[in-house]
């Protein structure tokens, strides 16, 4: 008999998964990840190494900005390590994300010397112009905000990373320029994509 745990919509012996009105059969997102190229080279690196099951979730991470279900459940055949052993992980370290965050990952230093130079209300201004919480996305999937320890630029303290790039010496009042020039960068991009031919009208 399929154990289900109280009010999940997993089946743990039963391979499935319910998402709305949609059963997705774990073997099914096994075999999505088990064709990804960035998992299965993450998984031959480090399958036979010592504290391999952090460093995969790592490579993942760094490559996807998330770990996605289906890869976990592919981490946990494939390293042979219990489900609840692999989400222990990503919850535990605040690194890991299970979601996929926005288009613009902002970074802020909250190591000593920008916290001492005003990180905090660097923090609250990004909250204010993005409207993203810290540790969340915004719902359109533009802005992912979140805090970071030291990230080796105390020179140029306070510090913000978007996607990258380095911001330093940073004020409150420069954050609305930083938030409008990703916003215009991805609208630029947005507007050069091809778009789809109109049909004709019979």
């Amino acid at each position: 008999m399929a154990n289900t745990k109280a009010g999940s919509n997993t089946t743990i012996r039963g391979y499935e998964t319910a998402r709305g009105n949609t059963t997705i059969s774990v073997r099914t997102q096994i075999a999505r990840a088990s064709t990804a190229p960035d998992v299965v080279a993450a998984v031959r690196k480090w399958k036979n190494k010592r504290g391999s099951l952090i460093m995969v979730l790592h490579e993942i991470q760094n490559a996807r900005g998330y770990v996605p279900r289906d890869v976990s459940l592919y981490l946990a055949e494939e390293l042979e390590v219990p489900l609840a052993r692999i989400y222990e992980a990503l919850t535990f370290y605040h690194y890991f994300k299970l979601e996929a965050p926005g288009k613009a990952v902002i970074s802020v230093c909250t190591g000593t010397a920008c916290y001492l130079k005003g990180a905090p209300a660097l923090v609250d201004e990004f909250v204010k112009e993005t409207g993203a919480e810290v540790g969340s996305s915004t719902p359109d999937k533009l802005f992912h905000l979140q805090c970071v320890r030291c990230v080796g630029c105390c020179g140029l303290a306070p510090v913000a990373i978007v996607n990258g790039k380095t911001y330093g010496k940073l004020t409150p009042a420069d954050i609305k320029k930083i938030v409008q020039e990703w916003r215009d960068r991805f609208s630029d991009a947005a507007a050069e994509e091809p778009q789809p031919p109109v049909a004709a009208e019979a």
